[in-house]
């Protein structure tokens, strides 16, 4: 890289992470003296108990291993169990019936400054060993990929894990996501990062649960006309991003808080996840009640008239998390194309929020290709609505799936969902995920050759 690429690259990302500091006030306020008691603190739990014992004796490999050997808790490893199942099936991509549509994804050239971004990945692998060169890189279509979750376990160790690395290398991580994401999504990332840090802090497990507890790996080479990715993937944060030329594709992604603000300390009044909340419950009350019947496909969120496997202890409610690639979800509720054109504008402020970490550019051609499908996008709810009420809702179409869903305690103690625990999700159904409908679009290697020598 030249000396005017280094910096050309340092001047953009310093621009954008300036941007993020100016703008992080409304993320991370000083801590006042009258801040209300969260009501998350009624559910501390006990740390006494071996499970927090253990947390806070041991790194997150040793962590990881003693899970996989002894399967506890049960649940849990059954899942986990369940997933590396699913993982031997070979990727299709969501589905509402079991078909791939086709011809729903092309390239475009959506802006997207690839040059700085890909200065910024080759200044953070210059800074690696060559035993982390090694780690990090990943053949675009290896299966790993699909091998992201969102358990604080690291079920599946990758590349390098930002909290055992150099100061340079993190700072260089957060450089290059700062280079990727918008601004806003990229104090969302973070948000999630510092109140994983903070849950830690609260359960006295820094060493499994931390700001930096964050592995990031790259599947293909970073590279202005090859395609290529990356995951960068914890508790609580998972981002899967894929580049062709000036297009971005960032799908799966799994963002969650628990809780979802944290109340003291130096990042005090960070909060996230509470605009989709909002949003999304300010769209059902505004239905009409004939709607919001047919909309509401359960009443309770966990409801006897659910079939099996409809709620399970971990994901609950949402349906297409880790390792659910290739998840059958059929459409469930009312059409978009129904609802009224202020309602529609309400589906739309939701799905910007969900397409908050893409920039500007990008989330606009998105949120235009969506709108497209509206006639074909439902929405379904599962849960009362009042203002207090925990709730679960999807938005599905042919090319977006967006999830929300308030859960019962993992690490705080309250057995029934509770707005401070949050899990959010978006797949790209129909081989949108990870950019496989756009691979095989591009330009092939060429296959002739001929030795000169």
């Amino acid at each position: 890289m030249s000396e005017h690429q280094n910096s050309k690259v340092s001047h953009t990302v310093i621009h954008r992470l300036n941007i993020t500091a100016a703008t992080m006030g409304s993320i991370a306020p000083k801590q006042t003296a009258d801040m209300p008691e969260s009501a998350y603190r009624k559910h501390l739990p006990d740390l006494d108990i071996p499970r927090f014992q253990i947390m806070h004796k041991q790194d997150a490999h040793e962590y990881a291993a003693d899970f996989k050997q002894n399967g506890n808790p049960p649940w849990i490893h059954g899942l986990y169990l369940h997933w590396l199942a699913l993982l031997k099936e070979p990727f299709k991509g969501v589905t509402s019936d079991g078909k791939v549509t086709p011809g729903l994804y092309d390239l475009q050239d959506e802006g997207v400054p690839i040059q700085q971004i890909v200065d910024a990945a080759d200044q953070l692998v210059a800074q690696l060993s060559d035993e982390q060169k090694v780690s990090v890189f990943y053949h675009i279509d290896d299966p790993k990929w699909r091998t992201w979750s969102n358990p604080e376990f690291l079920l599946s160790h990758k590349g390098i894990r930002l909290d055992e690395v150099t100061e340079p290398v993190r700072k260089s991580t957060m450089a290059l996501l700062a280079s990727i994401l918008s601004p806003e999504g990229y104090e969302k990332a973070v948000g999630a990062m510092r109140i994983n840090g903070y849950l830690g802090e609260l359960v006295n497990g820094t060493k499994v649960c931390n700001e930096w507890s964050y592995n990031i790996c790259f599947f293909g080479e970073p590279s202005t006309t090859r395609p290529w990715g990356l995951s960068f993937y914890g508790h609580h944060l998972c981002l899967n991003i894929f580049f062709y030329k000036t297009q971005i594709i960032v799908s799966p992604w799994f963002t969650g808080a628990e809780p979802n603000i944290i109340d003291s300390g130096p990042y005090s009044g960070t909060r996230i996840l509470h605009e989709e909340e909002r949003l999304g419950l300010q769209l059902m009350q505004n239905l009409s009640p004939d709607a919001q019947s047919k909309a509401q496909v359960y009443k309770l969120m966990k409801d006897p008239a659910m079939p099996k496997g409809r709620w399970n202890h971990d994901d609950q409610r949402h349906l297409c998390g880790a390792y659910r690639d290739n998840r059958i979800v059929p459409y469930e509720g009312i059409t978009v194309s129904s609802m009224s054109s202020d309602q529609q504008q309400l589906v739309l402020g939701i799905l910007e929020q969900y397409l908050l970490y893409l920039p500007a550019k990008s989330r606009q051609m998105q949120l235009d290709r969506i709108q497209k499908h509206f006639d074909e996008t439902y929405f379904c709810w599962i849960g009362a609505f009042g203002d207090e009420d925990p709730f679960y809702f999807r938005i599905q179409s042919p090319v977006i799936l967006i999830e929300f869903d308030h859960h019962s305690g993992v690490f705080l103690t309250n057995k029934e969902p509770a707005k401070f625990h949050i899990h959010t999700l978006v797949r790209m159904p129909n081989g949108g995920d990870y950019g496989h409908a756009l691979r095989t679009q591009g330009e092939p290697v060429h296959q002739d050759f001929v030795w000169e020598g």
